[in-house]
């Protein structure tokens, strides 16, 4: 008899912890993905085909008090070669991102990419989280993608018999006199403490070493810079020791920067696609587009997808940067000195 009165406790005693707004029961629903534009190709090229990709969602707790946090979880279960940036969401009415999080678990078929989001919620009653897009990167081709938003339920703040026991939003009160602690003398000292900090850094400035002039050395020309860069990276022997990554990370930094810099645009910071759209609106006379679109294609299966490379083919990625400067470098045209003062000329009276 006292195991049962026991056991009728502590399920009473669950009952009670878990009200509204309190359920645990975290269980992901199916959601239907859909593709917001049909891909951008990498190269110019026919798109690639995507591999198909699954959604799950789920909202935590899924009844929320008005203006208290909920988290929004979403899912995504896809290729080990595919990759989901999330777009941040525009301005919304009924909801606020408090906080957003980004979590991959790489398998042996596939991964698991986990966003979650922190919200809250300022609307009564049954209320449908807006959809979320994010930027698919696959080989050879990116997406943008959309996961439409679940049903999430916002509970008042005050109990559901709060009018039958007198509970309301209290009023504003009047001005009340509130006492203020002064705390001038010790913004005084605090002032005093300044000041002769400042006069002892005046004076320690003014006692300064003068520095030296030192000749600066001027820069060198950007061939003699990009070919510098290729021979020091040449010398390492990268691919010998098994860093065939860190190999194509520095030829592609490098060949970057050198058609930045050659053709006045920044090319560190753009992708494949855009790398290529801005050297097409540009005058590239003597640019090897498709050996260049071949470096590059083959740079990105090495530093992303994780694909191998053979010590040839990091010799001749190697070798296509000399070709690359060798091609598309015109030396300045030599600036014309000053004329004399005392030069022969016309005589202005």
């Amino acid at each position: 008899m006292r195991r049962l009165l026991l056991l009728a406790l502590v399920l009473g005693l669950s009952a009670c912890r878990s009200g509204p707004g309190q359920d645990t029961d975290g269980a992901a629903q199916s959601l239907q993905p859909h593709v917001l534009d049909a891909g951008v190709p990498a190269g110019g090229g026919a798109a690639a085909e995507v591999a198909p990709w699954d959604a799950q969602g789920r909202v935590v707790p899924h009844q929320a008090r008005i203006g208290e946090p909920f988290t929004y979880e979403l899912i995504l279960t896809h290729a080990k070669e595919q990759r989901f940036e999330l777009v941040p969401p525009k301005e919304l009415e009924q909801f606020e991102v408090l906080e957003q999080t980004r979590q991959r678990q790489d398998g042996a078929s596939g991964s698991v990419t986990t966003f979650r989001l922190k919200m809250s919620a300022f609307e009564l009653g049954k209320l449908t989280l807006p959809q979320l897009s994010f930027e698919l990167t696959a080989p050879g081709v990116s997406q943008a993608v959309a996961v439409p938003g679940m049903e999430v339920e916002v509970l008042p703040t005050l109990p559901p018999d709060a009018d039958d026991k007198g509970a309301s939003l209290l009023d504003f009160q009047p001005p009340t006199e509130v006492p203020i602690r002064s705390w001038r003398l010790v913004w005084i000292l605090l002032g005093l403490l300044a000041t002769g900090l400042l006069a002892w850094a005046l004076v320690k400035w003014l006692r300064r070493p003068r520095p030296e002039v030192v000749a600066v050395k001027p820069l060198a020309s950007l061939d003699v810079r990009t070919r510098q860069a290729l021979d020091t990276l040449k010398s390492e022997d990268l691919p010998a020791q098994g860093r065939v990554k860190d190999f194509y990370f520095r030829l592609s930094e490098i060949i970057r920067g050198y058609l930045g810099e050659r053709y006045g645009f920044e090319a560190l910071e753009c992708t494949s696609s855009e790398l290529f759209a801005s050297l097409r609106k540009l005058r590239t006379p003597g640019l090897p587009e498709d050996r260049l679109m071949r470096f590059v294609s083959e740079s990105d299966l090495v530093k992303y997808a994780k694909a191998e490379a053979s010590p040839e083919s990091c010799a001749e990625s190697l070798a296509f940067g000399y070709e690359l400067v060798e091609k598309t470098y015109v030396p300045p045209a030599p600036t014309a000195p000053p004329p004399a003062a005392n030069a022969p000329g016309t005589r202005v009276s």
